[in-house]
């Protein structure tokens, strides 16, 4: 041993650490088996993003074509929604068309004006009950605060101060849906 090995053997005794020699023979093989196990496991990490890869390529592309379909889907469900939305009121208004033919096939060979006026009376009765059952309602207007969210001034005209900004006459009666509004009252306001 030459003289700074020994120094470096006796301070590394001292401090509690002991060196082994190295045997370069030892130490090419070593430096081999860790290549080798690097080179494998850098081919196995290098295998592994291309299969991960290829599972979320397919994984977003199975997403898309799910999603693809159900907007399509929904588009479909719309459309037919908006096509037969409104048969069920249609179905309801039905027997009231058939009800103004029957009436004017009667005022025709009927010369009893108070019984035409009774089928007529009737009808609109019976058109009112619908509307109510779908949910229409007319919006009362006459005598009423004027309110741009539910009437529509088509004339103002000086009607003193106790009406002014009421509505004084109704010229179209407007009507609503819960809450939303489907015509405006026609009405003039009192200045």
């Amino acid at each position: 041993m030459t003289k700074k090995k020994a120094d470096n053997q006796n301070v590394a005794e001292k401090e509690g650490v002991i060196e082994e020699p190295i045997n370069p023979a030892t130490e090419s093989n070593e430096n081999a088996n860790m290549t080798d196990e690097k080179g494998d496991d850098a081919d196995t990490v290098a295998e592994a993003p291309a299969v991960e890869e290829v599972d979320w390529k397919d994984k977003y592309l199975r997403l898309q074509a799910e999603f693809d379909n159900f907007r399509k889907r929904t588009l479909r469900e719309k459309m037919a929604l908006i096509e037969s939305g409104g048969s069920d009121v249609w179905k309801a208004v039905l027997p009231v068309l058939d009800d103004m033919e029957r009436a004017m096939v009667a005022s025709e060979k009927s010369d009893d004006i108070a019984a035409l006026r009774e089928g007529e009376r009737l009808i609109y009765n019976k058109f009112v009950d619908i509307m109510r059952q779908k949910g229409v309602v007319e919006i009362e207007a006459l005598d009423a605060e004027f309110n741009p969210d539910l009437h529509e001034a088509v004339a103002r005209f000086a009607a003193g101060e106790e009406k002014s900004g009421k509505v004084i006459d109704v010229v179209q009666r407007g009507y609503k849906q819960g809450e939303q509004v489907l015509r405006y009252t026609k009405v003039v306001v009192g200045e």
